[in-house]
């Protein structure tokens, strides 16, 4: 794919997937060092457009991949990803690349040590193949990262070098992670498939600050996405206190909907009209499918959960800055020229907040939630956009002027997942003016099988819809 604008089509777009390859790996007519050569490759030409890429250890890769061609040419590959490129954010910790966070405060940090999914992926047998770029801190003040279908555009944040590389092709699959919505979004503005499993699901290891963040991969098919997913939690477990993601160790089967609940939340009055164009489209084709759908004048209860996610942005952005104050108190005081504007902005918020004020915020939370759960009974899960139109155009600050709220794009659709610590899956099943807009799929907390198997069944029989701006 060149490095300029490129027209997205749902229907016709393929990234480079990794499941279908293991037979030729072990019927010996391909191998994961050939499998990555062509991932570099492909890094070669796109990566000084799309900057995904925070740092890349080619020699380790090599290395890893070599070791793991030998694996399934003795037939012990330790799993299924075995040889599968992945990227890691760069707010996870990586034993033989720097952990840079974004953040100029964290130039040259090398800690030297694995974060928990980065060591369980490493004993799949995974070549971890580079540190992705995160927005600073995993706030929302940009990195370079530019969005693969069109250079113009943000690529999302946090996780904006994940998404772009796995909608540039560059690679398979990459970790995310998110606390608002910074998996979901930067994949639906790039074309991937992704999960944003229940909260604990995947530990985090050395990431357990704040109470909404997950881990989670991008992929660009389902099937991949599922496999680095559970390949991780089944080697880790959860967070301390939760349980993990469980579910088979291959990728769901496909599970047909019977009743689905539409969304709009308080993203909707935010929507371009060519978006709800696609979406409503899209809705129809579901109905056409068999699926019926329910909406909130359908049932007070889907009202109820609406009304409680009003104020979602509000909500879960002061959860995170509360619990984030003291760790950015200490950065700003230590190296207060390497933190943005941006985010020392977001601390003196932080900052003027009570203690009252937090508890507050928690007690909206734990409302959401139980307005969330009782739902479960009505349908099988709620589905809505995954972000609010395609990826905003982003030229960069401009000296003299206010700096932009939302520079990496509006995390609207997705903090009502985070809010309720509820499992997610996006998928690509729209074009809007030539680029990506995706749908996820939202279940009860712990459902991420079933979440993953809904999903398979509608990217494999409900159509995607393209709309021209």
């Amino acid at each position: 794919m060149a490095n300029q604008t490129t027209a997205y089509d749902p229907r016709t777009f393929k990234g480079l997937t990794f499941h279908d390859a293991r037979r030729a790996f072990a019927d010996g007519t391909d191998t994961p060092v050939a499998y990555l050569e062509r991932c570099l490759d492909v890094v070669s030409a796109r990566e000084p457009v799309v900057q995904a890429f925070a740092a890349l250890n080619e020699a380790a890769a090599r290395a890893a991949a070599e070791a793991s061609a030998k694996r399934w040419k003795d037939g012990k590959p330790l799993s299924a990803i075995d040889g599968m490129p992945v990227g890691i954010k760069d707010l996870l910790e990586t034993k033989d690349m720097p952990t840079q966070l974004g953040c100029a405060a964290f130039d040259g940090n090398f800690p030297k040590n694995d974060n928990a999914a980065v060591w369980a992926l490493r004993q799949a047998g995974a070549v971890i193949f580079g540190k992705t770029v995160t927005a600073e801190l995993g706030g929302n003040h940009p990195g370079p990262t530019t969005n693969p279908f069109d250079p113009a555009r943000t690529a999302g944040g946090s996780s904006s070098g994940s998404a772009a590389a796995i909608g540039s092709a560059m690679m398979p699959a990459a970790i995310g992670t998110q606390v608002g919505g910074s998996i979901i979004r930067p994949a639906a503005y790039c074309g991937n498939f992704a999960l944003k499993p229940s909260q604990g699901g995947i530990h985090r290891g050395e990431r357990q600050a704040t109470s909404m963040s997950t881990h989670g991969p991008h992929a660009a098919c389902i099937e991949d996405m599922w496999q680095v997913a559970i390949e991780i939690a089944s080697r880790t477990g959860g967070d301390p206190g939760y349980p993990g993601l469980m579910g088979p160790m291959t990728t769901p089967h496909p599970i047909r909907p019977e009743r689905l609940l539409v969304l709009q939340t308080e993203g909707w009055a935010k929507l371009d009209a060519a978006s709800i164009s696609a979406f409503e489209q899209l809705m129809d084709n579901l109905q056409s499918a068999g699926v019926t759908l329910l909406r909130r004048d359908d049932h007070p209860w889907i009202e109820s959960l609406e009304a409680s996610i009003t104020n979602a942005t509000a909500i879960c952005g002061m959860i995170t800055a509360w619990e984030n104050r003291w760790f950015q108190r200490n950065l700003v005081d230590r190296c207060p020229d390497g933190v943005s504007a941006r985010t020392q902005a977001t601390l003196a918020k932080a900052e003027a907040m009570t203690l009252d004020d937090y508890h507050a915020l928690l007690l909206a939370r734990e409302y959401t939630r139980t307005c969330h759960a009782a739902l479960a009974p009505l349908a099988d899960a709620a589905i809505t956009l995954s972000c609010p139109g395609p990826a905003p155009l982003w030229p960069g600050d401009i000296p003299g002027k206010p700096l932009a709220l939302r520079p990496t794009g509006d995390a609207v659709f997705n903090y009502p997942s985070s809010l309720i610590g509820a499992p997610v899956v996006t998928l690509p099943m729209m074009a809007v003016g030539g680029m990506p807009v995706g749908l996820q799929i939202m279940g009860q907390r712990g459902e991420d099988a079933r979440m993953t198997g809904l999903a398979r069944w509608i990217n494999g029989h409900v159509d995607p819809v393209i709309v021209k701006a």
